[in-house]
């Protein structure tokens, strides 16, 4: 006797097909929908007149990046004047790219990054006040909570939390783009966030933030912002270590620690912290943000935000002289840069140049020495002469009383200075013009990417999350 009940298809509702499903297809349209939505969001932030992101100025601030002689630029930059429709509340940010498409996810944080800041900020005002978060992902009106203009709120707590949910959602949102591969590709971030008086600093990785502050004395002098989260640093090395990962320096640079995977000398990075970089996040390297609070003095005047193609150059003292003795503020930040390549060529002259990306953010006003003008900024290079205009052709300072600085920057560089014709001519003549094929890459973000062994590609190295 057969079985009563029938075992095809047919009885449980529907046909059987013989037809495997279409995943593909499934993700190409996922894949589609995601890029439109991009699409629309860098649309809508094109119709918000304060922020800036590529060379330029404002009143209050001035932008400039210039590619290095690696290949392309994979430095990025923000800066977004009255953030969240409040006249108060200005975000700036730099960002250095690694790794094979380092650029686009340096680009995609830059873009990104403020927008899940401001969703996140509304969506912490609205759970204490129990209503639905009225704010998108677009750069829309911020409601601030009952109270905070007036400081009778902590509003710490609000903006530690946002800037924790914010990159957590970004870092999630790279692991899984149908377009930017980041498994061994990643970004830093420094972030300000200007509030009136108040600065809240988010950093991840080596980037950094420098205040140029008045000492006893009247003398400009500079304060570090943030910590550079190298792998070297102790609790960093730990947590990496503890995570399985390794950290170490390679003998022929000594000085540059790096995080390694447990049984592959591979890829090398050279930070702690970093969006991306999925190779290494089962292995110490992590997207949390360093968040540190400074309410702005009288005696404050700038910040200067900068990655590490300046820093490797110049010193914080030094960078925060160059900004002070800018011809203006619009010209500040390209005037910082300059001086930094130029530096890589006297310091590091078998070196390739550093991308550079600054921005400087006046916070109080300042007596310039030198007039300021209301020249836009250009293209074309600046002249030495001007940027320095106090430097004779035999290096002596024509007033050291206005322009101490100057004379401290070219000291530090060394007896490379003494040129024949003078620093001005001969540092900008033809001859010394470099391309990206002389000399050898001083350090590299990350040294090498993962290799994948048929048979053994699961040892050492996490699987890729689909």
């Amino acid at each position: 006797m057969g079985c009563c009940m029938s075992t095809s298809e047919e009885w449980y509702g529907y046909a059987k097909s013989t037809e495997k499903p279409d995943w593909k297809s499934s993700r190409k349209r996922r894949a589609k929908s995601t890029l439109d939505a991009e699409a629309k969001h860098d649309e809508q932030l094109l119709l918000f007149p304060g922020r800036i992101c590529r060379n330029g100025a404002s009143n209050i601030a001035s932008l400039y990046t210039q590619q290095g002689k690696k290949g392309v630029n994979q430095d990025a930059m923000v800066l977004w004047e009255d953030f969240g429709s409040r006249k108060d509340t200005t975000f700036c940010g730099v960002f250095d790219g690694h790794g094979p498409y380092g650029h686009l996810v340096a680009t995609r944080v830059r873009d990104s990054l403020p927008s899940k800041l401001l969703s996140q900020l509304q969506a912490g005002f609205s759970s204490q006040s129990d209503k639905k978060a009225n704010i998108s992902e677009n750069g829309g009106s911020l409601e601030m909570p009952t109270g905070a203009e007036d400081e009778k709120i902590d509003m710490s707590p609000y903006w530690t939390d946002a800037h924790l949910q914010a990159c957590k959602l970004m870092d999630k949102e790279l692991r899984v783009h149908p377009s930017i591969d980041c498994f061994s590709s990643g970004t830093t971030a420094v972030t300000i966030l200007k509030q009136g008086e108040n600065l809240i600093i988010g950093n991840i990785g080596d980037s950094r933030a420098v205040m140029a502050t008045k000492a006893d004395d009247d003398s400009i002098i500079a304060v570090q912002l943030t910590v550079d989260l190298k792998p070297d640093l102790p609790e960093e090395a730990e947590r990496i270590r503890q995570c399985k990962g390794r950290v170490f320096a390679l003998n022929d640079e000594p000085d540059v620690h790096r995080v390694w995977l447990p049984y592959n000398n591979s890829p090398g990075l050279a930070m702690a912290r970093a969006f991306g970089d999925f190779c290494l996040k089962d292995y110490g390297v992590i997207a949390i943000p360093e968040i540190s609070y400074r309410r702005i003095s009288d005696r404050d005047q700038f910040i200067v935000l900068a990655t590490d193609g300046v820093w490797d150059v110049l010193s914080n003292q030094e960078a925060v002289d160059i900004v002070c003795s800018a011809s203006s503020r619009r010209s500040a930040a390209r005037d910082l840069v300059e001086c930094a390549v130029k530096a890589w060529r006297v310091k590091y002259p078998t070196s390739k140049v550093d991308d550079c990306a600054v921005v400087c953010v006046y916070v109080n006003d300042i007596d310039f020495s030198v007039q300021e003008t209301n020249d836009e900024l250009d293209d074309g290079p600046h002249n030495v002469k001007q940027l320095l205009p106090y430097v004779k052709s035999d290096n002596t300072i024509s007033n050291p009383s206005e322009v101490a600085t100057i004379e401290a920057f070219i000291n530090n560089l060394g007896t490379e200075l003494r040129y024949e014709n003078g620093l001005s001519d001969d540092i900008n003549s033809k001859e010394h013009e470099w391309s990206a094929l002389e000399g050898v890459t001083r350090v590299n973000s990350l040294l090498n990417l993962p290799r994948f062994v048929p048979g053994v590609e699961n040892v050492g190295v996490p699987k890729r999350r689909r």
